[in-house]
């Protein structure tokens, strides 16, 4: 029994988590019980500044400036034009109001970032419209949760930033590898709303294809929430502005544009935006720190080593070894939140592939498509939760309408997965050279 106190750590984190204790608390609860009662030559208040030290990278100053930015452009009016832009490019196909729900995810991709906040904003307001034109409450629940999906893939996704100081890559490059899962997944699901709409008779919402001109026109009126994530991305790529410059830079665009160009922002929705901003930052950041303590813990009793030592000794050929990691994190994800996930397992799983001469930017994408599908599986996954707990649809309802688009998705994590030349498409175009050596 002594020689398994040092796992007891872990026990407790899923004791908790299964008591439906906070992310965060559980994480810092099971920390502090391994200093204070087993591993008591450690001062308390070293683990403290662990804990302190982690939110002074001045990285990690990206993620409030893309927070921000998510909610600056929702009360700019710059959300609206985006929705605008997916009625007219997807509201011709079968299915209408569910394919402007997978397509408008993919363009906020670059504006929230965030699976559950895309999902409750969606839930608000795409659910009611949707269920005024006929769609059953568990379909247009479970095309919301699997769309939101693919927010967090698409930069600047707080994942990618997360993900990138793990991994020790540049965040520039994390972003560009973005955009090919994400527009695959976006594909992916708009085909199987078009095959259950074929089937089901779901109608579009325009009863032809929108024009050359129409679609002309929309591009002008949205111009300016189009542009973003591509300053965004040029600002880094080009050397000008770090990821947390570039977040600022973005914000400070929204806010003009909400000002001069749209006119809906006001000073009434300044508190409302620091509010919102204090409240999402507070929650990612003491995730972040508090698995920083947790994984102090592990690092005292070697537990990467070994669990490196233990994956790489299972086999050596590196495709077998993504198969079984993303099986492992596609059970982790039914119960863990994406990000908790993140923070908690890619330490540990990250110099494991590198020893098997995977790309560490290829890894990336892996990871956080296969997480993300977590959020939409039972029992605990938190983008399921969020889109039943608004609409109140029964999770019997959800279940039964979801299967076919996670099946969707799957599909996409193995091509990325196993082809490395689709996953890091854009990357590579951009100059980047993937890293196969064994550490």
């Amino acid at each position: 029994m002594f020689f398994l106190q040092p796992m007891f750590p872990i026990l407790i984190l899923f004791i908790l988590f299964f008591l439906n204790v906070p992310i965060a608390l559980s994480l810092i609860g099971a920390s502090l019980y391994y200093f204070a009662f087993i591993n008591t030559g450690i001062p308390m208040s070293m683990v403290v500044q662990q804990f302190i030290t982690t939110v002074e990278s001045f990285p990690y100053l990206a993620v409030p400036f893309f927070i921000m930015l998510g909610s600056v452009m929702n009360y700019s009016g710059i959300s609206d034009k985006l929705m605008d832009m997916a009625e007219v490019l997807a509201g011709h196909l079968k299915g209408g109001l569910a394919q402007v729900n997978c397509l408008l995810s993919a363009l906020m991709g670059g504006i929230t970032g965030s699976a559950n906040a895309d999902a409750a904003m969606e839930s608000k307001i795409l659910i009611p419209a949707m269920r005024r034109k006929g769609f059953p409450i568990g379909f247009a629940s479970a095309v919301t949760a699997a769309s939101s999906a693919v927010s967090p893939v698409i930069p600047p996704g707080n994942n990618l930033i997360i993900y990138a100081m793990i991994a020790n890559v540049a965040v520039g490059d994390m972003f560009l590898a973005g955009y090919t899962p994400g527009i695959l997944m976006t594909i992916s699901l708009m085909i199987t709303v078009y095959i259950i709409s074929s089937r089901r008779n779901y109608a579009p919402t325009r009863d032809r294809m929108a024009s050359i001109v129409e679609i002309g026109k929309q591009i002008l009126k949205s111009s300016f929430a189009l542009v973003i994530p591509f300053v965004i991305i040029l600002g880094m790529r080009m050397g000008v502005t770090t990821p947390t410059e570039a977040g600022a830079v973005a914000v400070l665009f929204a806010l003009v544009v909400g000002i001069t160009a749209y006119r809906k922002l006001s000073w009434k929705h300044i508190p409302l935006i620091l509010k919102e901003t204090v409240q999402s930052t507070g929650s990612v950041m003491l995730i972040i720190a508090s698995a920083k303590v947790f994984g102090f813990y592990m690092t005292s009793e070697r537990i990467p080593q070994m669990v490196t030592q233990m994956l790489l000794y299972m086999t050596e050929d590196k495709f077998v070894l993504l198969m079984v990691i993303n099986i492992l994190l596609l059970i982790v994800g039914m119960f863990i939140e994406g990000g908790a996930a993140l923070v908690i397992l890619g330490p540990l799983l990250v110099p494991v592939v590198l020893a098997r001469g995977v790309d560490p930017l290829h890894f990336g994408v892996v990871i956080i498509v296969n997480i993300m599908i977590g959020g939409l599986t039972p029992p605990f996954g938190s983008m399921m939760f969020t889109v039943c707990s608004i609409v109140n649809c029964t999770l019997q309802d959800f279940i039964k309408e979801v299967w076919p688009f996670i099946v969707a998705l799957l599909i996409v994590l193995l091509l990325v997965t196993y082809s490395e030349s689709i996953a890091l498409a854009i990357p590579k175009f951009f100059g980047y050279v993937p890293i196969h050596a064994p550490m």
